[in-house]
């Protein structure tokens, strides 16, 4: 398998990543636009709560999907074919085992989680709705986007975009269906969700049978090395999606004492429009993964650097492009999810969305940037970065400027986190040998 680091690789592998991570970012989108108009402003409040759970479900699809797939790559360029294949196979193992716990706690804890998340009487019962029907489908979730991965980097990147995408769609179907015609309620947007993933996979079952195939099934016991590798090089990735998850947890919270259930309503709506923009970079950042890992195994430092740049500027442009839709067009957006055309929730979510939406120019930047240290096995430096721009930096700034500047403060957090992330990284480079 020959990967070179030109820009026509680069737009192989980036273009259908990214179009498959917005097809994932969906899920959500689907789901919250029904639930809108289905239920209302209590609707989007309960299923705002529950998604933060929802990425880390996600988050740990990419953890084992990109920490193995990554080093799988690494490995196949050193002609390691074997110990790949291994890889593969540990990783599915792990998936099994920690799904297995999600189930768990699906079924026994659900309420519990649903009060931590900050539910009141009026959103209790749809959130722990939701949040058991997709812990109970989360092995779906998992194996899918570690499939994706792994699909993605032997080879195969356009089967793991049409993957992503039949999920896609038949969530924005199933969504309708159940809660219009069927009137289900959460419990439909819930199930819609969670039967998608199963497509997905069966569409993917596909790469198994065609000859450019190197994964395989294979017997072997429980190396804990390979484990505690594969979460080295996918904690990043991990990071990264539970991201959104954090902030959201801590806005839903802070925005509650602020403005109560309409505030959390309108902040859903920011939430789902910035889910498929940091999708969009997620997308850059894991489809030149494959290309950087693949060159780092044959140390080709200067092709490395090219890809780079190319990743950098893609997301910087794209973030120009994004804001200037948010700028013209935020009213149009707003109504989508406005069923009861609540003066009070567009006026919070218009101030939101350009306010929260400039720091999309530096967080692309930082998501690609932090991939990137992970695709080269230097995974503690991304987790580092990781954890510092999605919880140690954000949860005090978000405290602290929504105490001074209410609102405004919490959404502009956001945007101070990504700018102090950048330059700390910036930094870092810079002192590298």
């Amino acid at each position: 398998m020959e990967i070179r680091g030109d820009a026509r690789t680069f737009t192989r592998y980036v273009s259908s990543n990214v179009i498959g991570m917005v097809g994932i970012s969906i899920y959500i989108l689907a789901d919250t636009l029904f639930v809108a108009n289905g239920l209302g402003e209590l609707g989007i409040a309960a299923l705002n709560l529950a998604l933060p759970i929802f990425t880390v479900i996600n988050g740990l699809g990419f953890l084992f999907g990109v920490g193995g797939a990554t080093w799988y790559t690494i490995l196949r360029a050193q002609d390691k074919q074997r110990k790949a294949r291994d890889v593969f196979n540990q990783t599915l193992v792990f998936v099994g085992l920690i799904s297995l716990v999600i189930i768990l706690l699906g079924l026994f804890g659900s309420e519990s989680i649903a009060r931590l998340v900050g539910t009141n009487h009026e959103t209790f019962a749809m959130t722990n709705t939701y949040l058991k029907v997709i812990m109970l489908f989360s092995p779906f979730f998992i194996l899918n986007n570690m499939m994706v991965s792994f699909i993605r980097n032997d080879g195969n990147p356009k089967l793991a975009m049409l993957g992503m995408l039949v999920g896609s769609l038949a969530n924005v179907v199933l969504d309708y269906i159940f809660i219009f015609p069927l009137e289900m309620g959460m419990f439909g947007a819930a199930l819609a969700t969670g039967a998608t993933p199963i497509l997905s996979l069966l569409l993917l079952s596909l790469h198994f049978k065609q000859e450019k195939n190197s994964l395989y099934l294979q017997k072997g016991k429980i190396k804990l090395e390979q484990f505690w590798k594969i979460i080295t090089l996918g904690i990043s990735a991990f990071i990264t999606e539970i991201s959104s998850g954090v902030v959201m947890l801590v806005f839903n919270m802070l925005i509650l004492g602020l403005t109560g259930n309409i505030g959390v309503a309108a902040y859903g709506v920011i939430a789902n429009m910035a889910m498929i923009v940091v999708a969009i970079f997620t997308g850059i950042a894991q489809g030149t993964q494959p290309i950087i890992s693949h060159l780092f195994g044959l140390k080709k430092t200067r092709e490395i650097k090219r890809i780079l740049v190319y990743g950098f500027s893609t997301s910087f442009i794209l973030s120009g492009l994004i804001y200037l839709i948010i700028l013209f067009g935020s009213d149009v957006i707003i109504g989508f999810f406005n069923r009861d055309n609540s003066q009070a929730l567009a006026d919070i979510a218009s101030t939101g969305l350009l306010i929260y939406f400039i720091g999309m120019f530096f967080a692309g930047i930082n998501i690609i940037a932090i991939s990137s240290l992970s695709a080269i096995e230097q995974g503690g430096i991304a987790f580092r970065f990781s954890l510092l721009r999605s919880i140690v930096l954000i949860i005090p700034i978000a405290f602290v400027l929504a105490h001074y500047f209410n609102m405004v403060g919490v959404w502009s957090s956001f945007v101070l986190t990504e700018v102090l992330t950048l330059g700390l990284i910036i930094w870092q480079q810079c002192k590298s040998p």
